[in-house]
């Protein structure tokens, strides 16, 4: 028995001696020392030898059991260090290379410059900016803008509600008559923020961005109106650019225009675009004179539809960035990929 255990012995050391790597190390102590390795065992068995023989026989296995870990932990250190010294030949640093450049501590999201971009041209043109509540009443979101009762835009389908009378608002429309609740004539105001419609494609998202302005005084005409937006599209979209009203309609305003912008990206004579598709026109927002019935809810507050009048607009702050920059899909402003994100520094 002794004489095998001075066998395990010599065969475990030339093993453990011979690894090169910590994985090869790993093998032969568990081949040696693991729970079925033959040694480990012998002194499990130690119990069951004749009693002169137990004393003799259990000292030598824990001998050598003891000499063979002392033998790997030495081993391993030897590995370790070896490894070490090759790591800091083949991964060492030029510390003359220039360092990477600082990443920026962030930038504004496209659709926030876009809409400080707006805003500055109007507050230019002299107009205010006010803010107001996203979650709205049924009054001021349709009522107060003269919906009728049996309009699209009302129906659960289109609109997010809260509670019968309540919903997430579907324009920043609401803040015509909120506005001129609190400030008499005249007027000159726009009011940016988020909104909420049922839809979900290339072109819509459930919750988007609006800018509503309104003009509103005694001699306010349909000429003003455009006039002020060919001052905007051309601070927006180039100094060349000229607008278009076409006939539309839209339940506060009397009457409504749709309006476009001059193509930026080619020049109006009938060939192919990627942006305008060869009209040479892009529609940008709609607007009109404000109609005297909304009037008529405020009147109280300075608004008398026989002495004033005025003109409103809505857009959408997305529609106007991406033409601009020429997104190709709405969905984009919203992934949070920065790549895309990072090009509008």
């Amino acid at each position: 028995m002794l004489e095998r255990i001075e066998q395990l012995r010599a065969e475990a050391q030339t093993e453990i001696e011979a690894a090169t790597t910590a994985a090869a190390l790993e093998e032969a102590r568990v081949k040696h020392l693991g729970r079925k390795a033959e040694l480990p065992n012998l002194l499990r068995g130690v119990a069951e030898l004749a009693p002169k023989e137990r004393g003799k026989v259990g000292k030598a296995a824990n001998e050598a059991r003891q000499a063979l870990e002392a033998l790997v932990d030495s081993r391993l250190a030897e590995l370790e260090a070896a490894e070490l010294d090759r790591s800091l030949v083949t991964d060492r640093v030029d510390v003359t290379l220039p360092g990477t450049p600082p990443q920026r501590a962030g930038r504004l999201h496209l659709i926030t410059q876009t809409r400080r971009e707006i805003e500055d041209v109007f507050v230019g043109l002299g107009f205010t900016v006010a803010e107001g509540p996203e979650i709205e009443s049924v009054y001021y979101n349709f009522d107060a803008l003269n919906h009728d009762p049996a309009h699209p835009a009302r129906a659960r389908t289109d609109t997010f509600y809260v509670d019968d009378d309540t919903v997430l608002r579907t324009h920043t429309s609401p803040m015509q008559i909120r506005y001129m609740e609190a400030h008499p004539p005249p007027i000159a105001v726009i009011i940016p923020g988020r909104t909420y419609r049922r839809d979900s494609d290339a072109t819509h998202t459930p919750q988007f961005h609006q800018v509503e302005g309104m003009w509103v005084d005694e001699d306010v005409t349909l000429a003003d109106l455009k006039g002020t937006l060919l001052a905007f599209a051309r601070a927006i979209f180039g100094p060349d650019r000229d607008v278009r009203l076409r006939p539309h309609f839209f339940p506060f305003t009397e009457p409504s225009v749709e309006v476009d912008v001059s193509c930026f990206n080619c020049a109006r004579d009938g060939s192919p675009c990627s942006v305008c598709r060869g009209e040479g026109w892009l529609e940008i927002l709609g607007a009109g004179m404000v109609d005297p019935n909304v009037f008529g809810y405020v009147r109280e507050h300075g608004y008398d539809p026989d002495r004033v009048q005025g003109w409103a607009f809505g857009m959408g702050i997305e529609r106007v960035a991406m033409l601009k920059h020429a997104v190709p899909d709405l969905r984009l402003l919203y992934d949070n990929d920065l790549r895309f994100l990072e090009q509008f520094g």
